[in-house]
């Protein structure tokens, strides 16, 4: 383990520079692109770190279609009628008003004052449209978290600006768990107490009870950062797990529990060789391998499996994750880095690495 945490400070320092690591029967190290001994991340397919789609975790082609057509022309109507058609109740939609609002937020970011006009006129054209008013509360969220300081005067103007328009989603959209969950970030920024916070959460559990996104949105609440604790964390995530129903991914829950609280358990002795952690991996991995293939929240556990398995070097658990995500970054843990690409590129080079420094090709990936 002290060589994995070695090479993880080396590479992720060369990260800007496109680490490669070099292939050895007794361990793994790094070295520049073009060495003959270079593990190749190519020769598995994987894309260019350059190409990597941050904007999804995982596949999603009408979206991106939809994204291209609303941010090209302005007009919002493409995102109404791809929304209008996706089932409420559902991970997709919770994904796909995740993303419009995403992106209006980023091309405010990047072109102040006129970025994201679409969305501003979607509101003001169609004010009853229940699509364009999730998106709306979602953005503003996403601006809260994106452009202030938690906290800040500035954060909570924005929360409470925010918690107004779910409110108003909401009324448009009786039954869809969508607002709500927007709320679930509103609810740690603002404070709520826990007795707020659950029966927002009934709201949710009424219209969605298996909502895997809405388990991700409501978990950091419990975390020790903000109102719970790591206890409380792991209760709230094992307690999902056990009540999933079949084909579920909250079977995934308490490894993501891990993740939140991934500073302190790093500090434990053998760590990934504790029951706690060998339980939420295998947790997870039942998940994914129970999970339909098209399930939209898939990838987002197949992303956080691939962070845990390359850390405790399961190198050939981690590269079969990795040839069923690669392309996407845009998922935790690599949406916490300033480049999320990069921050997965780092570990496809190590799992890649660990894996040919073990005996492993493509040839036997594939088999």
């Amino acid at each position: 383990m002290v060589i994995l945490w070695a090479l993880m400070a080396v590479v992720m320092i060369g990260a800007v520079l496109g680490p490669v690591v070099l292939r050895r029967r007794r361990g793994i190290r790094q070295v520049l692109p073009g060495t003959p001994e270079a593990a190749d991340p190519a020769q598995y397919g994987f894309r260019p770190q350059e190409t990597l789609d941050i904007r999804l975790p995982g596949p999603d082609q009408d979206l991106l279609d939809v994204l291209d057509v609303v941010q090209r022309s302005q007009d919002w109507r493409a995102a109404s009628q791809l929304l209008a058609g996706t089932d409420k109740h559902g991970e997709l939609r919770w994904q796909r008003v995740q993303a419009f609002a995403g992106a209006a937020s980023l091309e405010l970011q990047q072109r102040p004052g006129e970025g994201g006009r679409w969305l501003r006129d979607w509101r003001a054209q169609e004010p009853k449209d229940a699509g364009g008013a999730a998106v709306h509360a979602e953005f503003l969220v996403q601006q809260a978290w994106r452009s202030s300081t938690a906290g800040s005067d500035d954060f909570r103007i924005i929360l409470e600006e925010a918690r107004s328009a779910v409110g108003q989603a909401a009324l448009l959209a009786p039954g869809d768990p969508v607002p709500y969950i927007s709320e679930l970030a509103v609810a740690r920024g603002l404070g709520y107490s826990p007795q707020e916070f659950d029966q927002l959460w009934l709201k949710i559990l009424d219209r969605a009870p298996a909502h895997m996104g809405a388990h991700l949105v409501a978990l950091p609440y419990w975390s020790e950062k903000w109102h719970g604790s790591r206890k409380q964390s792991m209760e709230f995530a094992e307690a999902a797990a056990a009540r999933a129903p079949g084909g579920s991914l909250l079977s995934a829950l308490p490894l993501f529990s891990l993740y939140e609280h991934l500073p302190e358990v790093n500090l434990v002795r053998n760590f990934f060789q504790s029951q706690v952690f060998t339980r939420a991996l295998e947790g997870a991995q039942f998940a994914a391998q129970s999970a339909r293939e098209d399930d939209p929240v898939l990838p987002h556990v197949r992303h956080l499996l691939v962070f845990f398995l390359v850390s405790s070097e399961r190198w050939g658990e981690a590269m079969h994750q990795l040839v069923r995500v690669d392309g996407y970054a845009g998922a935790l843990p690599w949406t916490m880095s300033d480049d999320p690409a990069a921050q997965f590129a780092v570990y496809r080079a190590l799992a890649v690495g660990g894996y040919e420094a073990n005996g492993g090709s493509p040839a036997t990936l594939r088999g």
